[in-house]
């Protein structure tokens, strides 16, 4: 496999600080290059997205090449901001992968009805969590070909 010569980041949009923390340390573990932004809920993760507010700067909020979306968080869910950012011309082109606890049925069909990329149920312990994480990294950034407009090369 030959590795992208871009830094891409995730965008993690999940409410859990534990999970937020666990999915930082998991993606250290490998010493994985890549950039990892986390917003706290949909309202967040769409203004991340379409650059509002704290998030207007696009050298401290960077386009994501990956979103990670769990499905229940405050505001707006995870459901909702999947509808919107697949029904956004500009936006839909990145991965969102659903990184859930959820394990019903309903919940994986309507994701994909939705457009989501990939669906996770999120492993329960750190080391499930690491070899999820790297497994991500390695197929989005290393097997992947994403477009230009998701990455950016490393000397910019």
């Amino acid at each position: 496999m030959q590795a992208q010569l871009k830094a891409v980041t995730f965008l993690m949009a999940d409410d859990d600080p534990d999970d937020r923390l666990l999915a930082q340390k998991a993606l250290n573990e490998y010493r994985l290059t890549n950039g990892m932004k986390f917003v706290e809920d949909g309202e967040e993760l769409m203004d991340y997205l379409l650059r509002r507010g704290r998030f207007s700067d696009p050298k401290t909020s960077p386009r994501p090449g990956v979103i990670l979306l769990d499905l229940n968080m405050p505001k707006k869910d995870g459901r909702q901001a999947l509808e919107e950012i697949k029904s956004d011309p500009d936006l839909r082109k990145i991965p969102v992968v659903v990184m859930t606890t959820s394990k019903a049925e309903e919940d994986v069909l309507r994701s994909y009805d939705l457009g989501v990329n990939a669906f996770i149920t999120k492993p329960v312990t750190f080391q499930g969590l690491t070899e999820v994480m790297k497994v991500l990294s390695m197929f989005w950034f290393e097997v992947v070909r994403l477009p230009e407009e998701l990455t950016a090369t490393k000397d910019a």
